[in-house]
């Protein structure tokens, strides 16, 4: 075999592992964005008692990652224009590891600081990680957007589900269970190495001569923002208060325990479908249109106090999963560069998460005031009908840049 083809049959081989390696790093990046939040969750109580602190302080360590997301996604895009996409991601991931050990480290100073340093370390991946498929696989985003929301929520529910378990184990305890997420962050960590390759200075030296846009005077970056934002509080509205609606319903707690977990399962058929889906359609009206659907009819069965609670929270569960995978992909269809995928990606999860964060404390306000769920769940319905109007209007095929 003469020399040249010999070069270029290694280089075709170096090509691939490359490639396998870099879509490997972008699952397992996924997989740690949700893990070490919903891993909390179902100890909250033993944290709480074992800590001896107040319900809000135990609240906090839920609460300070939504915070973190909202604070830090606008940055995002800066860091990664500034240093490169790939090296900032490895950042990320090693802030990751230490937040995650200093969660589980000592008391509940470590356990807040580590909590808000694992909180920045998501939330820049969060917002990078479209970006970076729009780069990577500008022809193939609806497959790759429905790969990286799978990994992420499955590993979410995965997580969910085991930390009790694990934290039963002896000589784990809440902190062993919390602390062994930091293994797939480093997992994660290491699969990431090969991206810092060469090609970097020249992926940084185009995002820094990409031409920019100004999204927060598009009308088009704002109407997917907000679909994005009330997509977000509808989400953690029904994850934070569903128990309590179905309790109220008659529903026992374990059963209301495993309904959640039922409609956190729902959610993962359709994050992998619809983003293949929507990359292959013309517009996306239609889907906003069927994503909206789920959510009324979920959310008002819910309102009607009809018995077949399995039902209205599977579809509520479908609309969710839906709603979220849509979100993403838009970020990769509705710009035309890596840079614009950034800047888009975090102001939407910016404005989400601001939302996501209030949405909880709001809706338990109107329970208080009018002591029942009518009301907050008719305030549900109607912010599905807001959403659907902002989805229609972001469905449509257009490029932020042309809506002037």
């Amino acid at each position: 075999m003469e020399p040249e083809q010999l070069r270029i049959n290694s280089t075709k081989a170096g090509s691939n592992s490359t490639g396998w390696l870099l879509l490997l790093g972008i699952i397992l990046i996924a997989a740690n964005l949700r893990a070490p939040l919903t891993s909390v969750g179902p100890l909250i109580g033993t944290i709480r008692e074992d800590l001896g602190i107040s319900n809000t302080l135990a609240g906090l360590i839920t609460t300070l990652p939504l915070i973190a997301f909202a604070l830090l996604s606008p940055l995002a895009p800066k860091l990664a224009r500034r240093y490169g996409m790939s090296p900032v991601l490895f950042g990320s991931l090693l802030l990751l590891v230490i937040g995650i050990a200093l969660r589980s480290s000592w008391n509940i100073g470590s356990l807040l600081i580590g909590t808000v340093v694992l909180g920045l370390a998501i939330s820049i991946c969060n917002v990078l990680m479209p970006s970076l498929i729009k780069e990577k696989y500008p022809l193939k985003i609806g497959i790759m957007i429905g790969l990286y929301s799978v990994a992420m929520n499955l590993s979410g529910a995965i997580a969910s589900g085991i930390s009790v378990p694990l934290a039963n184990q002896p000589g784990l305890g809440w902190k062993g269970a919390l602390s062994l997420w930091g293994g797939l962050a480093v997992i994660a960590l290491l699969i990431w190495i090969p991206q810092l390759g060469r090609q970097q200075q020249k992926a940084k030296t185009a995002m820094l001569n990409e031409k920019r846009t100004n999204l927060w005077k598009s009308s088009l970056a704002w109407q997917v923002t907000l679909f994005m934002g009330l997509q977000s509080m509808l989400f953690y509205v029904v994850i934070s208060w569903l128990p309590d609606i179905l309790k109220t319903q008659g529903i026992s707690s374990d059963l209301a325990g495993w309904t959640l977990s039922l409609m956190q399962l729902a959610i993962l058929p359709v994050t992998f479908i619809v983003p293949i889906l929507a990359g292959r359609m013309k517009n996306q009206i239609s889907l906003m249109i069927i994503t909206s659907l789920f959510f009324f009819i979920g959310i008002g069965g819910l309102l009607s106090g009809n018995h077949l609670v399995l039902l209205w929270t599977i579809l509520i569960g479908i609309g969710s999963g839906c709603s979220f995978s849509l979100a993403m992909i838009l970020f990769g269809l509705r710009t035309t560069s890596g840079q614009d995928a950034a800047e888009l990606s975090g102001m939407s999860q910016s404005v989400g998460y601001l939302l996501a964060a209030l949405g909880p404390i709001l809706f338990g306000y109107l329970h208080d005031l009018t002591n029942g769920w009518n009301v907050p769940l008719i305030v549900l319905l109607v912010i599905v009908i807001l959403m659907l109007m902002f989805g229609v209007a972001a469905g449509r095929n257009r490029l932020i840049g042309e809506d002037h």
